[in-house]
């Protein structure tokens, strides 16, 4: 589920440094309220304190990279932070219905185009390999459709932690995994259902073939650079050491631009903004991929049309926690700007969405899948997990209408397959496209 691309953020960072005068002028954008007693200071805080330290106040973006990936002591390096007893639960964890119709969506594109030979699942930050599972129990199922179809998997996994969750929870535990730390693909082995899968710590080592690419709950722990407008213009938001007490951080604006103010519009009308250069850059590697390729990125997260300010967060056992507080225990997300992403795509590739996660279910079925597993369910306990499970998907208070979906797809699949015009129509009629509208099997 999470995994952080391996871009510029830390060059920008050393960037804006350069061009900020060593005088900050202390002006406070927000501080924690928490007392001293209630701010244990952890490991990575000792490290961020050191660093700002040597080096001065470093860019939000920055801290994140730092809390979530840090070799040493980043949060999702080697700790399993999902489920029940982790510090947030995810929409595969809660229901098998999610990750099936997530399958019956890739199968349904695979069909549309025209049913190549061969198609990579791609998969960008697993999580504990839950979703893949249920997607490969659905290809499984329908193994009289892809059963002239070669298969294979590819998990884009930065933590050495979930990567071994992952591959308990994919591999057949009687054929080895061979790994190599040093080599790219770190870790190969065989699925239950004899698929090949393999590891990799960067999307860009992933083989360029026809893929349809899966980003759930990936994007909204991408770091992410935040700004205020203020009467001198943008100022970007820096985490600095709070000068009255030597345990805490606190945030504080630029004094000046600093080089991340070029991914703000022009016309930007919010007061506060938070921009992703890392999301930006892995949506352009997709879409080069796809616009060369084809198939299909699939993305589930978090998000908003542009319109969103201030998302910045931090979640600990399973309750909100203060993103400055003991860094390195919880976990840190932002809200993804679909627009943004819409916008890095260069037109090189077709977007669809972002539209909410309860009509994205509804059109692929939901309702009549569950039908299904009720009938078959005798055990009321089972019965009350698959309705408490829908209702946390479904529900527009819960997740319903708090998660989005997004799709990108090569411009020739929106085009139709007969490329007649509609007399009423300048362009020729789209092809529909599950999810998005409503399923129709073909």
């Amino acid at each position: 589920m999470r995994v952080l691309a391996k871009v510029g953020a830390r060059q920008l960072s050393a960037a804006a440094r350069a061009v900020i005068p060593c005088l900050w002028r202390g002006k406070y954008f927000s501080s924690g309220k928490d007392p001293v007693e209630n701010n244990p200071v952890t490991p990575m805080l000792r490290h961020l304190t050191y660093k700002i330290k040597s080096t001065g106040p470093i860019t939000v973006a920055e801290y994140m990279k730092e809390v979530l990936t840090n070799p040493a002591k980043g949060y999702y390096v080697y700790r399993d932070m999902l489920g029940e007893k982790g510090d947030f639960i995810t929409s595969p964890e809660i229901s098998q219905i999610f990750g099936e119709l997530l399958g019956i969506w890739f199968i349904s594109e695979w069909m549309a185009t025209g049913k190549p030979a061969a198609f990579q699942l791609v998969e960008l930050g697993p999580g504990r390999g839950t979703l893949a599972g249920d997607i490969l129990r659905v290809f499984s199922q329908l193994g009289s459709v892809l059963k002239n179809c070669d298969i294979s998997i590819h998990l884009v996994e930065v933590s050495q932690k979930l990567s071994e969750i992952q591959a308990l929870t994919l591999t057949d535990e009687k054929i080895p995994l061979e790994q190599s730390a040093g080599s790219p693909v770190y870790m190969k082995g065989v699925t239950k259902s004899g698929i090949p899968i393999s590891w990799y710590r960067d999307l860009q080592d992933v083989p360029k073939a026809y893929s349809f690419y899966l980003a759930h709950e990936f994007f909204d722990v991408l770091p992410v650079h935040k700004f205020q407008k203020t009467p001198q213009g943008w100022r970007e938001v820096f985490v600095d050491i709070d000068p009255q007490v030597s345990d805490k951080l606190r945030f504080v604006l630029a004094p000046c631009a600093t080089p991340a103010e070029a991914f703000i519009q022009h016309d930007e009308t919010r007061d506060h903004v938070e921009v992703c250069p890392d999301a930006g850059v892995i949506i352009q590697e997709l879409s080069q991929r796809i616009a060369l390729t084809g198939g299909a990125a699939l993305i589930a997260d978090y998000g908003h049309d542009g319109t969103k300010t201030d998302t910045f967060r931090g979640f600990c056992g399973h309750k909100l926690h203060d993103v400055l507080i003991a860094p390195g225990t919880a976990d840190l997300t932002a809200d993804v700007d679909f627009s943004y992403l819409r916008r890095m795509a260069q037109e090189k590739v077709a977007s669809l969405g972002p539209i909410k996660q309860q009509t994205f279910l509804k059109n692929m079925g939901i309702d009549v899948r569950l039908k299904v597993l009720l009938d078959k369910s005798d055990e009321p306990s089972s019965r009350q997990q698959l309705l408490q499970g829908y209702d946390m998907l479904m529900n527009p208070k819960k997740m319903g209408e708090r998660f989005n979906f997004f799709a990108l797809l090569p411009h020739q699949r929106l085009r139709g397959r007969s490329h007649q015009r509609n007399d009423r129509q300048s362009k020729p009629s789209p092809s529909p496209v599950a999810g998005f509208s409503e399923l129709a099997w073909k």
